[in-house]
Parts: C-alpha cells; sequence; structure tokens
C-alpha cells in the first residue's frame, strides 16, 4: 500500500528570464548515487550489474532488467530534463498538469505569477525594488505510473494549495522570489567549488582524480535544505505524505496549508479505503448516528489551529457515544446541517468514527479483521487502562452476537456498567467490534399454480437466475438509504405521510390501507390478509403503513426514528406476521466502512 500511495519525489520548478530551472527535489541524488560517479567507474566483464539497467555481454546476450527503486525511478531525469518537462508554458498554468514518462507520473498545478506594477511591498525597507524576473512555478509529486487516480487527485489537490499560498505570499512580499534567489544562489556557489576542488586535485594530485570522480560532487540540495525554508517545507510535505498521510505547513512561518490523504488514514489491512466510498458513507449520515472520537477530548484539542471554528471546539466538548448527532446538535445550541458537516470534517481527518448511539439494546460481535492475539499491543494497552482486565477475556464474550442488556446485573454497582461501557467504547474506537442492525424482509412464498405455471412458460436459465420483481433481495446491501428514501429533519416518509384516522374501522382507512397494499401482487395480498392479525384493522393499518421499509433495507432503528414508534411496538408487529416477514441481522453499511480494522 506505501507503493501505491505514497509519492516519490517532490519537486519545484520556475521559469522566467533565466530560463527553466529545477529550484528543489527530494529525495536528492547523494554523492555516491551521482551519475558522474557510475559513468567513470570501471566495469569489469564479470561483474554484475547493479544499476538495473540491461546490459550486454561479450557473448551478445542481454541480461534481465531488474525492478528499479522509487529513488532510481526519477534519478534517471536530471535537474534539467526535469526543469524542461515540468516549467510548463503560461497557457497551461491555473489547471492540473499530469504527464507520463516511462514509470514514473508527474503531478502539479503549474500557477502563473501575475505582479501588478508598481507594487510596493509594506515589509520591503526600499521605495523601489526589482521588478521578480520570475513567471510561474510548478510544484509537482513525482508517482508511480500505475497510482491510484483518487491518489493522483489528492496530491494535485495539495499542489494546487501550496501554488495559491505561495502566490499570495510572492505578491504581499516577494517571498518565493527570495527563497529562489537564495536557492539559485547555493546552486551557482555549489556548482563552482566542485569545478575548483576537481581543478585543484587534477593539478596537484593526479592520481586522486579517480577517487573524487567516483565519489562524486556533494548535492547542492544538501546544502539548500538548512538555508531555505522553503525547503524544508517541502521535504516536511513528503516526508509526511509517505508516513502520516497528514500535512501541515506555515508558509513563510505565516499561511497554514492543511492537507489529509485518506489513503494513510482509511484503510484496512493492506488495502485502503476509496474516497468515493468514505464521501457516499459520509452523505449517509442521519439523526440517530452518534460520533465517536478516537482520542481523547484534550489530545483532540490541542491538535487544532489557533483559528479553527469556534463551533468545532463546541462539538467537540459536547459529543458523547451515547448522544446522537440531534441530541448533540441541541446541546451544543448548533443547527443540524452545522453538525453533520462538523462530524463529517472530523471523520475524514481520521478523527472520529460514527456509530449508533450505545444503549443496552445494541447487539456486538467481534470484528473478523480484529487482532486476537495474547500478547500484542492492544491487549497491553487495555490492560494499563483497565486494571483487572485482559482484552483476550473480553473479546471471549463478544465471539456470538451479543446484546448489552445481556452484561447487565441489577445487583452490581453502577461502577462496574460505567466500566462496561467505556471498555466497549475503546474496543469500538480501535476496531475490535462490528454492530449488527435488524432488517425485515417481506419474504411470501408464490402461489403454487403461478410458479408452475411460470416454470413451464420460462427456460432453465431464467428459473434458476430470475427473481420476481416484487420479491425483496435480503442479500443486496449497497447504498442502504438515498435521499428519496429519507429526510434529515423529518420523523416521517413519503410513503407513510397519508396518517391514518386512529380508532373505529372507517371506510376513509379501509380504503387507505387499500391503497398501501395496492403496490403488492394478488398472491402477496392474499397472505397477508391470511395471516390471523390481519383481522385486526389496527395491526393491518400498521403493517401497510410500514411496508415500504420491509426490503431488507432499512434497519429496525430507522424505522423508529422516522416513525417515531418504539422498538417494542416493532418487535410485536413482526412477530405477528412473522409468517410473511424474514428477520435478519447484519451491520449497517452507513457505518461498517469506519467499524473496519485500523492497522
Amino acid at each position: 500500500m506505501g507503493e501505491s500511495t505514497s509519492p516519490i519525489s517532490v519537486i519545484l520548478v520556475s521559469s522566467g528570464s533565466r530560463g527553466n530551472k529545477l529550484l528543489f527535489r527530494f529525495p536528492f541524488q547523494r554523492g555516491a548515487e551521482h551519475p558522474a560517479a557510475q559513468d567513470n567507474k570501471p566495469r569489469s566483464r564479470y561483474a554484475v550489474n547493479g544499476s538495473g539497467d540491461t546490459t550486454e555481454d561479450q557473448d551478445g546476450d542481454s541480461r534481465d532488467q531488474c525492478p528499479l527503486t522509487d529513488e532510481q525511478l526519477v534519478s534517471g531525469f536530471s535537474d534539467v530534463i526535469l526543469a524542461t518537462i515540468l516549467a510548463t508554458k503560461s497557457d497551461m498554468c491555473g489547471k492540473k498538469f499530469e504527464l507520463k514518462i516511462d514509470n514514473v507520473r508527474f503531478v502539479g498545478h503549474p500557477t502563473l505569477l501575475q505582479h501588478a506594477l508598481g507594487q510596493v511591498s509594506k515589509t520591503d525597507p526600499s521605495p523601489k525594488r526589482e521588478m521578480p524576473t520570475m513567471i510561474l512555478f510548478n510544484v509537482v509529486f513525482a508517482l508511480r505510473a500505475n497510482a491510484d487516480p483518487s491518489v493522483i487527485n489528492c496530491l494535485h489537490n495539495l499542489s494546487r494549495r501550496i501554488a495559491i499560498v505561495l502566490q499570495h505570499e510572492e505578491r504581499r512580499c516577494q517571498y518565493l522570489t527570495r527563497e529562489a534567489k537564495l536557492i539559485l544562489a547555493i546552486q551557482d556557489e555549489v556548482s563552482a567549488m566542485s569545478e575548483s576542488e576537481c581543478f585543484e586535485q587534477q593539478w596537484l594530485c593526479p592520481g586522486t582524480l579517480f577517487q573524487r570522480a567516483t565519489e562524486g560532487p556533494q548535492s547542492p540540495f544538501h546544502h539548500i535544505l538548512p538555508k531555505c525554508k522553503l525547503a524544508r517545507d517541502l521535504k516536511e510535505t513528503y516526508d509526511s505524505l509517505c508516513t502520516t498521510g497528514v500535512v501541515r505547513l506555515h508558509i513563510n512561518n505565516w499561511l497554514e496549508v492543511s492537507f489529509c490523504l485518506p489513503h494513510k488514514i482509511h484503510y484496512v489491512a493492506t488495502n485502503f479505503i476509496p474516497p468515493e466510498a468514505i464521501e457516499r458513507s459520509l452523505k449517509s449520515i442521519r439523526p440517530y448516528h452518534a460520533l465517536l472520537l478516537l482520542n481523547d477530548e484534550k489530545s483532540l484539542l490541542n491538535e487544532l489551529p489557533l483559528d479553527c471554528s469556534p463551533a468545532l471546539v463546541r462539538v467537540i466538548k459536547t459529543t458523547s457515544a451515547v448522544k446522537n448527532l440531534q441530541q448533540l446538535a441541541q446541546d451544543a445550541d448548533l443547527a443540524l446541517l452545522q453538525v453533520f458537516q462538523l462530524a463529517a470534517h472530523l471523520v475524514y481527518w481520521g478523527k472520529a468514527i460514527i456509530i449508533y448511539p450505545l444503549c443496552e439494546n445494541n447487539v456486538y460481535m467481534l470484528s473478523p479483521n480484529a487482532s486476537v492475539c495474547l500478547y500484542s499491543p492492544l491487549a497491553d494497552a487495555f490492560s494499563c487502562q483497565f486494571r483487572g482486565h485482559n482484552l483476550p477475556s473480553m473479546l471471549a464474550k463478544f465471539s456470538l452476537p451479543v446484546s448489552l442488556s445481556e452484561f447487565k446485573n441489577p445487583l452490581a454497582p453502577p461502577v462496574q456498567e460505567t466500566q462496561l461501557i467505556q471498555m466497549v467504547i475503546w474496543m469500538l474506537q480501535h476496531r475490535l467490534l462490528i454492530q449488527l442492525h435488524t432488517y425485515v424482509c417481506l419474504m411470501v412464498p408464490p402461489n403454487e399454480e403461478e410458479f408452475r405455471a411460470q416454470d413451464e412458460d420460462m427456460p432453465f436459465t431464467a428459473r434458476v437466475g430470475g427473481r420476481s420483481l416484487s420479491t425483496p433481495n435480503a442479500l443486496s446491501f449497497g447504498s442502504p438509504t438515498s435521499s428519496d428514501d429519507m429526510t434529515l429533519t423529518s420523523p416521517s416518509m413519503d410513503n407513510s405521510s397519508a396518517e391514518l384516522i386512529p380508532g373505529g374501522d372507517s371506510p376513509l382507512n379501509k380504503r387507505m390501507t387499500e391503497n398501501l397494499l395496492a403496490s403488492l401482487l394478488e398472491h402477496e395480498r392474499e397472505a397477508i390478509l391470511n395471516v390471523p392479525a390481519a383481522q385486526n384493522p389496527e395491526d393491518l393499518r400498521m403493517f401497510a403503513r410500514l411496508l415500504h421499509y420491509f426490503r431488507g433495507r432499512h434497519h429496525l432503528e430507522e424505522i423508529m426514528y422516522n416513525e417515531n414508534m418504539r422498538r417494542s411496538q416493532l418487535l410485536m408487529l413482526f412477530d405477528k406476521f412473522r409468517s410473511v416477514l424474514v428477520v435478519t441481522s447484519h451491520e449497517d453499511p452507513v457505518i461498517s466502512v469506519f467499524q473496519s480494522l485500523l492497522k
């Protein structure tokens, strides 16, 4: 996963009156890896080719090409070549730049520097300053050619953010021009020093010339790093992308650049979760969901920037694992839509996950990706936080689906129940548990005569793989809810907007019940009406009102919220119509992506 999501190199190029220049690249070539050293080194005819190139021996046989490392992929391009191909024309500025050469893909965002005539910096003491000679610049990230398109788009977004900040600082105080002059001066100084040293060695000690050539001149970027703030920022960007995926820079110690590479934060085992899947799940957040912070409140607040939104601080201080987002919005005195946006922001940055609020009716089981080793780091951390308890024995209690109410002991002190909640929260934070929800499907067997007639008319392939349009697909768990199925604030749905008149078996109630059942096939209506509970008008009306939920796509808690009903009412209705209903338990697809194991 690291090779496919981490950049190979970061490069800064510019174009101006002095031509195209490569200002900085990292990682840069070391002295022992310099091309001059490779060219001047004597080779034996029997030596093994370690450069990774395909060579031909004396007999004319070609050797197999060895796989190149990341550094070797980019080191094959000299500074002059990179400056030529990455410093684009002015017409390409302000657009996405993507170039693939062999096994390397370059991604950047060329930016044009538009300087106003007569503009004078407030920080510049000289009343008249020279007009900058730089026309455009480009911060480029080098990737492997087979990098995922989502990674390419994310790094282009980072390049665009850095370019916008550098463009602003250039207009404000010519920051980029000053850094470029410093870099070019160091490059010229190192180049002149290398030439003079080489000449002195050739004149004074001719025998040591071959040794100096094999060592190669030291890279000028090695001298640029300690003297140039912009170079150190680019190096920090590269290191952060290769390790944590979170980039936080202060360009010119003034403007902040924050970026998150979701592939480094959200992944299962060795496979990253595509950002598109995360965005789909975040769009499906509902008011009955809850926000679970992955770090403690104090450490999370310390990571926030000084100018962060006060609403975000309020949400972090108010959130709780037993409080849904609607209650959180009320306690934090914020709009529900704003709470959704802040919750999605915390989830995207890997600081929180979406769960269902903890209650005694929640059913949990051990995650299939959980680590159950006796001496794992998680087991040690669990034992340190909860004295007298060990993680393997606690996970063994969730080997099968179990409700939290089964752990409740009326004779136990309240401290024991509080500790149980804290342990469940800890296991949810470390992706050791998954929650199972109850889904209901209408499953009416087809009429024997109709089934026999259809079986005779249909070909064999249709009989094996076909499915009646009215039969719900209980195993189809993709896209559980859509904007047409659910509202964010109203506890009612479109199909249930026609409220039945309570009490009495009035003609109006009969017609409305018949209208709700009209979408079913005739044999399905007959099977439902033959259920003994259907003789009760109240039960039949409730069943007809909830009929559109019985397709295996809405779990029990969602129905409770949308219809403002109690759990006991729904369970009693399911039991009365159990002859035509199938009850299943599985994860909520909306939050299952957040309950995956994070290694």
